[in-house]
């Protein structure tokens, strides 16, 4: 074994106690503090010598750090995005939004899509990608969350076809979309939260109210004057709110239908005119 597996396998094992994920954080660490991504790291570790910077690295994440906060960036759909303090971690749940979307337009794409708390520009600059044609706008209500997001469709290539600004929700927003997306915070404010969400990540985009459907609330009855003839909303919901959304989205005039994550639990809501 070598040096490199070595010190994964211990690393591993020492994060075993705040990940879920202790191996694979393990190597997303090592690659980092290497400058390699992780499948060259893991194609051919014996070419690597542990890096100096390995284990600060490691007691960072020990203290419950998030992983994307340490490395940078993270990977959603097809796509990489930069992240850091302050910013909601894209998570791989909401890639559902982009299936079901996919799965509603089929050979028709969007040609104009809006990401309401956009954060780093998760969900846009994910289905601009999907869309090469789209055009899109994220409305987020931080600052900081837009300036990741421009650098992000910068980064990206999609400084053209994506734009952002400030804003509360869809408040004071014209015009119609085809697709409409949104994660909006869903929990309740006396959920408990693992140390690397509820100590690093921000509250406004994670609490919702006593119940977590607040901003649902908001958001909901501004739709359907934002939604084209023939186009979709899709929100994120938490695994045991799609009756409560379900209502709210009924009661402001649409079609629901419900898409899975591929946990098998309920994710995407998607809001049709009636």
């Amino acid at each position: 074994m070598t040096d490199v597996q070595a010190a994964l396998r211990d690393a591993a094992q020492r994060l075993a106690s705040v990940s879920d994920t202790p191996r694979l954080d393990a190597e997303l660490l090592m690659a980092h503090a290497l400058d390699v991504e992780r499948q060259a790291l893991l194609l051919d570790p014996t070419r690597f010598a542990v890096p100096e910077g390995f284990a600060a690295l490691i007691e960072r994440r020990l203290a419950s750090e998030p992983i994307a906060y340490i490395v940078g960036y993270r990977d959603f759909w097809t796509i990489r995005l930069t992240v850091g303090p302050g910013m909601l971690i894209p998570r791989p749940d909401s890639e559902t939004l982009i299936e079901a979307a996919i799965d509603h337009f089929e050979a028709v794409a969007p040609r104009r899509i809006l990401d309401l708390g956009t954060g780093p520009g998760t969900l846009l600059l994910a289905a601009l990608s999907q869309w090469p044609d789209a055009h899109g706008l994220g409305i987020d209500e931080s600052e900081k969350a837009i300036a990741y997001a421009e650098d992000n469709a910068h980064d990206l290539d999609m400084e053209l076809r994506a734009s952002f600004r400030l804003g509360d929700w869809a408040k004071g927003l014209n015009g119609q979309f085809d697709l409409i997306l949104c994660n909006p915070p869903y929990i309740g404010d006396t959920e408990k939260l693992m140390p690397d969400v509820a100590d690093h990540e921000p509250s406004g985009a994670l609490f919702a109210g006593p119940d977590g459907l607040d901003d649902y609330r908001r958001i909901i009855p501004d739709l359907p004057r934002l939604l084209a003839p023939d186009g979709v909303a899709i929100l994120e919901i938490g695994a045991t709110q799609h009756i409560s959304v379900r209502k709210l989205a009924e009661a402001a005039g649409f079609k629901v239908a419900c898409h899975q994550d591929l946990g098998g639990r309920d994710r995407a809501l998607l809001l049709t005119r009636a």
